[in-house]
């Protein structure tokens, strides 16, 4: 035995046993439940925070004088018929789709039954988007009277003094395709093969009633006559389209009109391209950002929208700003004589082709006004106070652009006016918030005006 040891002496020693695994137990998780039903005593009035912006919508919404939006309320007390959603619920859901970068009435009616801040503007009542997309742009007045208010209320708190006034104009697409413009001959052939659809769906109707649904039936019907409608007022357009290519040199015969939005112009956009599109014009106070004036235009020059603004802002305000700052697209030489009496024009004058003559020395054939601006741009005090345009029109614009207004959910210059209105009314809400937030307050409760007005 010994031998055995000594033979195999130079082999390694065996390897220890391998230890025995046991298994082990299995993870311990907590897994998602969603059939699990919970109890949870809420209201409305917990979901949101004590300064919540939608809490600052409402009451501003408070303290607006709405009696002309209810004025034409048909729901009376006594008489038939459900009753009418509250205008301040309406007001106050726009003012905030506003501010929430939000367009479509339709986005909106979702948001109402989903969105905690929206639920709780609307306090338990229903709306649909039809109801919503004719409020925004049913009472253009109206919404026209409180953005004067507003002023009136800013101007009497002392924040809004107008001194100094900037005024620029945006460009937003229309609602309206490239390929809905037609020229004269097209307008007239699309109007006639209108009318005979129209013609042809009234026969169908009194020839043979139960081929389809009323309801059907109607629609169609309805559908026919707007485009008929739509068709007709491009081509009483027609006319002015002309017009503005003969001015620029243009062959008249090449005017077009869009059979969808008749008001709808293409113009140069700020990408360089040409496309339908509204002129925007905004007017702000310089010293506070307020927007002071607000109108839509179909022209994409802003040539000869100086003195209606400045009007506008004179009736809207009962004041005469001291200093009106445009940029090198308004001033027109009538435009400046129409204004002279009302306010001091702050304009880049244009530079003549030849060097050697001096753009700020008065001409033979300026009239007093014109002079006056030629020679007053030339001094430094100018070019400084003229700092002030791109400091607040650009930002006015800016601000609106993020709040989505960049493509026009309406069409017709009357409803594009509206919306113009609802995002004017909604950046001066949050200006009144930053300047004066005693005129806002915390909205929490209903409003007065259903006793007040009811």
């Amino acid at each position: 035995m010994n031998e055995t040891l000594l033979l195999f002496s130079d082999l390694p020693p065996d390897p220890p046993p391998a230890p025995v695994c046991t298994p082990r137990a299995p993870a311990r998780v907590l897994l998602p439940n969603r059939l699990q039903m919970e109890l949870r005593p809420s209201n409305l009035e917990s979901l949101l925070g004590e300064g919540h912006r939608a809490r600052l919508v409402w009451g501003y919404v408070e303290r607006q004088d709405l009696s002309g939006l209810y004025a034409v309320i048909k729901s009376r007390e006594g008489g038939a018929g459900r009753d009418a959603i509250a205008p301040e619920i309406l007001f106050a859901l726009w003012l905030y789709a506003t501010l929430e970068h939000v367009g479509s009435a339709r986005e909106l009616e979702r948001l109402t039954q989903e969105h905690d801040a929206y639920r709780w503007i609307c306090g338990g009542v229903r709306v649909n988007y039809h109801t919503l997309s004719d409020f925004r742009v049913d009472h253009g007045a109206v919404l026209d009277d409180l953005l004067t208010d507003n002023l009136a209320a800013l101007m009497a708190a002392g924040v809004v003094k107008l001194h100094r006034v900037a005024q620029d104009g945006v460009r937003v697409r229309a609602s309206a395709g490239a390929a809905s413009f037609r020229r004269e001959e097209k307008l007239k052939e699309h109007l006639e093969q209108a009318r005979a659809q129209v013609q042809a769906l009234k026969r169908q109707i009194e020839t043979d009633p139960g081929d389809a649904s009323r309801k059907t039936q109607a629609a169609r019907e309805r559908a026919a006559a707007q485009r008929e409608q739509r068709i007709e007022e491009a081509l009483k357009r027609l006319p002015e389209i002309q017009a503005a290519k003969q001015r620029q040199g243009k062959k008249p015969e090449d005017a077009r009109a869009s059979t969808t939005d008749a008001d709808a112009t293409v113009m140069k956009m700020g990408d360089g391209g040409f496309r339908p599109a509204y002129n925007l014009q905004f007017a702000s106070d310089c010293e506070t950002q307020v927007i002071v004036g607000v109108y839509a235009v179909t022209v994409g020059t802003d040539l000869g929208q100086l003195a209606p603004m400045v009007n506008q802002v004179r009736e809207r305000t009962e004041r005469r700003p001291e200093e009106w700052l445009v940029d090198g697209g308004y001033p027109k030489h009538e435009q400046i004589d129409a204004v002279a009496g009302q306010t001091t024009v702050y304009a880049p004058v244009p530079q003549f082709r030849n060097k050697d003559n001096n753009e700020h020395t008065p001409k033979p054939g300026d009239s007093a006004a014109v002079a006056r601006w030629r020679q007053r741009m030339a001094s430094e005090e100018a070019k400084e106070i003229y700092k002030d345009r791109a400091a607040t029109a650009e930002c006015v614009n800016a601000q609106a652009r993020n709040r989505g207004l960049v493509r026009l959910p309406v069409r017709g210059l009357a409803k594009v006016t509206c919306v113009a209105t609802w995002f004017a009314l909604a950046h001066n809400l949050m200006r009144t918030v930053a300047l004066a937030p005693h005129l806002i307050g915390l909205g929490t409760g209903t409003s007065a005006l259903v006793t007040a007005t009811g």
